[in-house]
């Protein structure tokens, strides 16, 4: 079996934060993610069947952004594609905590193939993520 072939393509992410309690606020309860295997420096996520493991690295190098529709993008950023429902219910999460948005949740590429519904904000640490919606699923990898 090829990597490409696997039954359940997972992948596996580990990002820098500076502070583990922020992380576990912001990824446990807030973005609602089951937390896996920690120790002192590190916590397990379980990001939607992907494992996902925040470690504890203090000091953050400043990032680049690039124009895409109109915004200027983090990178790099991370996130995942859900449902309209899963998007607007994380949004309504997101904001009744207090989330700045690097980028507010908007209807992106309105009317032409890949529409969808998309957000920028950071974690606690300052990594960037991405969550998005498609209006048509099978538009994810439209050109």
């Amino acid at each position: 079996m090829t990597i490409l072939n696997s039954p359940i393509p997972r992948f596996h992410l580990a990002v820098p934060v500076s502070d583990l309690t922020a992380a576990r606020h912001f990824y446990g309860e807030i973005i609602r993610c089951e937390q896996g295997r920690s120790a002192d420096t590190w916590i397990d996520w379980n990001l939607s069947g992907h494992q996902f493991v925040t470690h504890l690295a203090p000091g953050r190098t400043e990032q680049i952004h690039n124009p895409v529709d109109g915004h200027n993008v983090p990178v790099p950023h991370f996130g995942l594609i859900l449902t309209i429902p899963e998007f607007q219910a994380l949004v309504d999460r997101l904001r009744a905590a207090g989330t700045r948005f690097v980028i507010e949740p908007y209807l992106r590429f309105e009317g032409q193939p890949g529409e969808q519904w998309t957000m920028f904000l950071h974690d606690p640490a300052g990594n960037a993520l991405e969550f998005k919606a498609f209006a048509d699923d099978s538009q994810v990898f439209a050109v």
